[in-house]
């Protein structure tokens, strides 16, 4: 469904990608991991064209985003739905008008129908009835909900997750990476995940991919990467500092 090729992508002197690949087939619950300001977040944005690559590829059903023309590009961006880092609310609207937002710039439904997805989106979020709060009036946990809800809104084919349980308590953060893999059951979607959150990571997750020196380092099934005996992925994933630091740099 998803095909990175030799992605490459610096910010003036400081490169991030160095010919970064991967593969993401169709319903797969995938995570990518990774140290901070290690490029994970900017390997997901390219996914939706958010940005642009120095050079590479990256497809999306067999189409190059880099080819495509700002109207194709919509009509792709409208198969993924995203869950940004810290829910990226509008704080001067409603839960409602922020869940309906797309709905409501798209206009293809009416009041009433919009009512309806937005109590649909929201139940299955576990946020029943809220839709006349401010964000102001939400815990952080419940401000995570509501950007889930709406990424749903309109049920894309792909849900993409910018460090999901950042900000959140241990229990905050549990409760979201129980709605995610609830959506990617119920709804069949194809989950992508970037976290340095290895709780989170081994609840939400079937397939692990490292980030590691502008590359995919090491990448298989859940289960096999969080116990690797791998010198860089089991120290990144037991949060153990080597005694050469600068190996793991």
């Amino acid at each position: 469904m998803i095909e990175v090729r030799d992605l490459w992508k610096s910010f003036g002197p400081q490169p991030v990608l160095l010919g970064t690949c991967l593969r993401i087939e169709k319903g797969e619950a995938v995570v990518i991991i990774g140290r901070s300001g290690g490029g994970k977040s900017v390997l997901l944005k390219h996914l939706i064209a958010l940005l642009q690559p120095d050079r590479g590829q990256v497809l999306v059903d067999g189409q190059d985003l880099c080819r495509l023309d700002e109207r194709q590009l919509l009509q792709v961006r409208r198969k993924f739905g995203m869950l940004f880092q810290m829910a990226a609310l509008f704080d001067s609207l409603t839960v409602y008008e922020n869940v309906s937002f797309v709905l409501q710039r798209e206009r293809r439904h009416t009041e009433a129908q919009m009512r309806k997805l937005v109590a649909e989106a929201l139940e299955m979020v576990e946020l029943r009835g809220i839709e006349e709060k401010k964000p102001a009036e939400l815990s952080g946990g419940m401000r995570k909900r509501v950007g889930l809800a709406r990424a749903i809104i309109y049920r894309p084919e792909i849900l993409l997750y910018d460090e999901p349980t950042t900000g959140l308590d241990p229990v905050a953060g549990a409760r979201i990476d129980q709605l995610i893999h609830r959506v990617w059951e119920q709804l069949h979607v194809t989950s992508i995940a970037v976290t340095h959150d290895m709780a989170s990571a081994r609840r939400i997750s079937k397939r692990i991919l490292m980030l590691h020196e502008g590359g995919i380092y090491a990448d298989g099934p859940s289960a096999d990467i969080l116990s690797s005996t791998d010198p860089v992925v089991h120290n990144f994933v037991n949060g153990i500092v080597p005694a050469d630091s600068q190996s793991f740099a």
